[in-house]
């Protein structure tokens, strides 16, 4: 686990009554090898062939797109909403049933937990601590995974694509699409907001660097950034941009007990 010299001083946490957590889902809450809720029914034998080479080759498109370096933010926005959409219409053109959805998001060959995190969440529960979910994922895929492992909590908030359906099948999303760019808590709904106005502190949980930019850290007196190894970049781009960085090696058993001191 690497640390930066200046959140030392804040560790342990103190006065956690003042902290919440927002935290991405996709291999931040799942571990590196699970399968993002975008790609969860690819990988189960729940779909069609034809579905799965459709999804196939929206990603190899856009995939790209999204971790571009060198395409301006304004473009790669407007593509990344192109991109759910087309997926979302994916679900709606081979009618993709509710049930399909709950059965793939219990699937452990797909998505687990990284280890400790399940503790960790229940941690968070017993402390009285918000845990607020913000995911370009998949909400109704979340909201099982949570359910079936027994964690939804009632400090528990998610803010993700909600995937709707009539007569048990699928046919559209709720409200504005959530993609990798635009996270934020500015996408959270009212009621969840006014769980948070009189805490200050937030511990910010993410693989990617599009993840920071879901606390804005000039509305907070203090916001810990804390970042898992991901493929996705060299270990010392997540040095340079996370307080903390949590290495393969390391657990959320290990984290719990740096912030809380356990």
């Amino acid at each position: 686990m690497i640390i930066k010299e200046k959140i030392k001083d804040f560790l342990p946490l103190k006065n956690l009554n003042n902290f919440y957590v927002v935290a991405d889902f996709d291999r931040t809450i799942t571990n590196g090898n699970s399968q993002t809720s975008w790609s969860i029914l690819a990988h189960s034998n729940l779909v069609s062939k034809s579905y799965i080479q459709e999804r196939q080759t929206l990603y190899d498109y856009y995939r790209p797109i999204e971790i571009s370096e060198t395409i301006d933010i304004n473009t790669k926005m407007n593509l990344m909403k192109e991109w759910y959409k087309k997926h979302i219409s994916l679900f709606v053109k081979y009618q993709i049933t509710e049930e399909i959805f709950e059965k793939a998001a219990t699937d452990l060959r797909i998505m687990q937990f990284r280890p400790g995190a399940k503790e960790f969440i229940e941690f968070l529960y017993k402390n009285n601590i918000p845990l607020i979910v913000i995911s370009a994922g998949i909400g109704n895929f979340i909201e099982s995974f949570f359910k079936h492992n027994n964690c939804y909590f009632d400090n528990v908030y998610i803010s993700s694509n909600k995937i709707i359906f009539q007569n048990g099948i699928a046919v559209g999303v709720e409200d504005n699409i959530i993609h990798s760019l635009n996270k934020n808590e500015v996408s959270l709904p009212k009621y969840i907001l006014e769980k948070l106005k009189d805490k200050n502190n937030v511990i910010l949980l993410g693989d990617q660097l599009s993840d920071l930019n879901m606390v804005d850290s000039s509305k907070h007196n203090l916001v810990i950034n804390i970042g898992f190894q991901s493929d996705d970049y060299p270990l010392e781009t997540l040095t340079s941009n996370y307080d903390i960085v949590c290495e393969s090696k390391d657990d959320y058993i290990k984290l719990k007990n740096l912030l809380f001191s356990l």
